[in-house]
């Protein structure tokens, strides 16, 4: 799979600006071994019979949990052809995929065991709204991840990239240390886990 990055008129990017999935660089394939591995031990603690992927990307993600899901999978995103294609490579019977800004929703509150936004609050405009409505379609659970800041930055400017926007990757508006992302997803219910794969950051959140 090749980087699938589409900037919209708004600024917003879907898709990833980098392979990192199938990233051959070694140094990666061990940062991702981790990410990866947190994420499938938390996702293991929350046990979900449904899920809702945001800013579900190229469904690399969202197509491997419905493997390990009984229920209803749905992954949403923009409208984007790239991504389309991507889509229609993974596909399962409990999966499926919809065009839609998570700023509204529409889902009847609790209509999923488990919301996740895997390394996508960083890129919306709005946050805090974004997560509200994510623990309102939620009946048990939040996943999310982040990239940790400032370290994100420091290890870009680090390999020489995005030196003119300090290190800031393009589409990322919205930066989190641990500490302050916690704070922003212990509103919507209980932090049980607070996990730092590096160089990210990881939560596992029972909703209230």
């Amino acid at each position: 799979m090749s980087p699938s990055v589409t900037v919209d008129r708004e600024g917003t990017v879907t898709g990833n600006t980098y392979d990192k999935y199938g990233s051959k660089n070694p140094v990666v394939k061990k940062l991702m071994a981790g990410f990866e591995s947190t994420l499938d031990e938390l996702l293991e603690k929350a046990s979900p019979t449904s899920l809702l992927d945001v800013g579900c990307g190229e469904g690399v993600l969202t197509h491997e949990w419905a493997g390990r899901i009984d229920g209803r999978v749905v992954g949403i995103d923009l409208d984007d052809p790239v991504l389309h294609k991507e889509w229609e490579t993974r596909q399962a019977p409990n999966l499926e995929y919809l065009v839609m800004k998570a700023e509204n929703l529409p889902f009847e509150d609790d209509a999923f065991d488990v919301a996740s936004a895997i390394e996508v609050l960083e890129h919306v405009p709005d946050p805090a709204h974004t997560v509200a409505e994510m623990a309102r379609v939620a009946s048990g659970w939040l996943l999310v991840s982040v990239p940790r800041e400032p370290l994100w930055r420091g290890l870009n400017m680090a390999r020489g990239a995005y030196w003119k926007e300090l290190g800031n990757t393009p589409g990322h508006l919205n930066h989190w240390s641990k500490r302050s992302f916690v704070q922003l997803l212990s509103k919507h219910g209980e932090v049980v886990e607070a996990r730092s794969p590096f160089p990210w950051t990881m939560l596992l959140v029972r909703v209230k």
